[in-house]
């Protein structure tokens, strides 16, 4: 097919944005291209977006894909409003060995051209950051400027970080080689030799409710860059922001001169289920997956001929041993419990406390104390409802719902929930976080703090001194697995332990947060989202170990 897109055209464009992706991975400096205020994109550019948001609904989203037998859709904003978008339902028979037939192309073109042209797809999208906000808005619940930055910039900049991964591991073996091997006074053994990355195969990306695109854009790009086809499967009740990526990832596929079925969307029917049936296919050979551990478990357990990377549930714990910043440390922990309604996969949720107290700059502090101010900060953030509704979100099910209706009955209620209203969208379920006192000195194996208690709930877990507190960190990380740690000290032995705890069990650490970083927010280019280290996750956003087995190298000998 002919190429609008030339890969010289491509390089001028992008190959600085490439250079300048590769130096921050090896540099970890903060870098971005995509722009996360909403004016830099033009004065229209708000109103373009919800524009084309708006003209969206109630549609059919027509990707032009083989094998599509019928039409699905049924999403529904957590805000109350119905999207009525139909997306087409594929059959796997037909679609897969579509997209398989393009990938011998693709794998020629090398690793350079493979960047640029997912780079072109991310710029593209970049351009549309206002109009996929609302979309993410309105299928994960998120408040609209989260969407916008979450779902939009910081989204692409996880899937830019994938890329620039995928092509330093590509890169580090030539592409070709002139062997030769002195023999004394006969003639040199001589060789030429051709070195290829050459892709895995068809790769299925499982997308979650909460974020979408942040989750879903690493595994998208890091196994299109290698070479790749990638089938998107949504979460069923968040279809449109990814299915509005494929849709401009196969239109610069094709103006590439590449095959558009290189990038698919299978979108499933109410019930239907059609992860689990996707995800044992034998062309099937890359998987990823952001949710539950029950899931991930089983593709980890079933899926045997695919490399599987998961992001699955762990228990996020702060220890609180002692700060020199009380009240700052107040109002950050305050803002991490209450941004998104806790629907967060790195939001705290167990805070161990020693039940004498902790020391502060405001004096000594006991359990009680501590428990009650930190109660206190969270209601002055959340008392206004308009900054509430900017920040809590909606609740994004009913299953958020009733967990945080239940937990009130575990111990006793430091902190109450209430009853946000949101006057733009009078059907959103919006409630603010409750914290729930528990005692670690209790003996018992079922401890609500034991297990993640997914939404806005969180549980002040008296412990008898910081050491168990980290005895107890240590067994929660090994067993059940963290995405986030945070801790608070003033002690350099207490923090020397704490992070001991931290790289003996692979969880990722923050210390001592108390301004305008938190410790349920990563930056791309520079943290890494997640270990693989631990049971909440068997891959990192991003490193080498991510994309590195998502190809492998095949060795092409010739005699010279």
């Amino acid at each position: 097919m002919a190429a609008e897109l030339t890969v010289p055209q491509l390089s001028a464009k992008h190959r600085p944005t490439l250079d300048q992706a590769l130096s921050a991975i090896r540099s970890r400096a903060y870098w971005s291209p995509h722009p996360e205020h909403p004016k830099a994109y033009g004065e229209s550019a708000p109103a373009d977006g919800l524009a084309a948001f708006e003209a969206l609904r109630g549609t059919r989203l027509d990707l032009g894909q083989p094998g599509t037998d019928g039409w699905t859709g049924g999403e529904v904003s957590p805000y109350g409003p119905e999207l009525g978008v139909e997306y087409p339902h594929a059959d796997p028979d037909v679609l897969l060995p579509a997209m398989r037939a393009g990938m011998g192309a693709w794998r020629d073109a090398g690793p350079e051209a493979r960047a640029l042209v997912c780079i072109e797809i991310l710029a593209r999208i970049s351009a549309r950051t206002h109009e996929f906000a609302h979309a993410v808005m309105h299928t994960s619940g998120q408040a609209f400027m989260m969407a916008f930055q979450a779902g939009g910039p910081h989204a692409q900049d996880r899937g830019l970080e994938a890329v620039a991964y995928a092509y330093e591991e590509q890169t580090r073996v030539p592409g070709r080689a002139d062997w030769s091997k002195p023999q004394g006074k006969r003639d040199p053994l001589a060789l030429g030799k051709t070195f290829t990355a050459v892709p895995r195969g068809i790769s299925l990306m499982i997308g979650c409710n909460t974020f979408p695109t942040w989750n879903g854009y690493p595994g998208l790009f890091a196994s299109l860059a290698t070479g790749n086809a990638v089938l998107v499967k949504p979460h069923p009740r968040a279809v449109l922001p990814l299915a509005l990526t494929v849709q401009v990832a196969r239109a610069v596929l094709a103006e590439a001169g590449f095959d558009p079925n290189l990038v698919a969307l299978a979108v499933e029917r109410p019930g239907e289920g059609i992860a689990k049936s996707l995800a044992v296919r034998p062309e099937i050979k890359l998987i990823d997956y952001t949710g539950s551990t029950k899931f991930g478990d089983w593709l980890e357990a079933n899926a045997r001929q695919a490399q599987v990377y998961t992001e699955k549930a762990g228990v996020n714990t702060v220890v609180l041993d002692s700060t020199d910043d009380y009240k700052g440390m107040l109002s950050n922990l305050a803002f991490s419990l209450s941004l998104y309604s806790g629907q967060m996969c790195t939001t705290p949720q167990n805070l161990l406390i020693p039940r004498d107290g902790i020391a502060t700059d405001a004096g000594h502090k006991s359990y009680d104390e501590v428990v009650a101010d930190l109660a206190a900060s969270v209601d002055g953030l959340l008392g206004d409802d308009a900054r509430a509704n900017a920040l809590l979100g909606a609740l994004v099910n009913g299953d958020v719902k009733t967990r945080l209706e239940a937990a009130a009955a575990l111990g006793e209620v430091a902190l109450a929930s209430r009853e946000v209203v949101n006057p733009e969208f009078p059907g959103a379920v919006v409630r603010t976080p409750v914290m729930v006192k528990l005692d670690a000195a209790k003996p018992d194996p079922e401890a609500a703090y034991f297990s993640e208690c997914f939404g806005p709930v969180s549980f002040a877990v008296a412990v008898d001194s910081t050491a168990d507190a980290l005895d107890l960190l240590r067994r929660t990380v090994r067993e059940k697995g963290a995405m986030t740690v945070g801790a608070y000290t003033t002690s350099e032995d207490t923090e020397r332990a704490i992070e001991e705890v931290c790289l003996e069990e692979s969880a990722q650490l923050s210390l001592n947060l108390t301004g305008g970083v938190y410790v349920n927010q990563t930056a791309a280019f520079s943290d890494f989202h997640g270990s693989g280290g631990n049971p909440a996750a068997n891959a990192a956003l991003c490193d080498g170990a991510f994309v590195a087995n998502r190809f492998r190298v095949v060795e092409v000998r010739r005699q010279a």
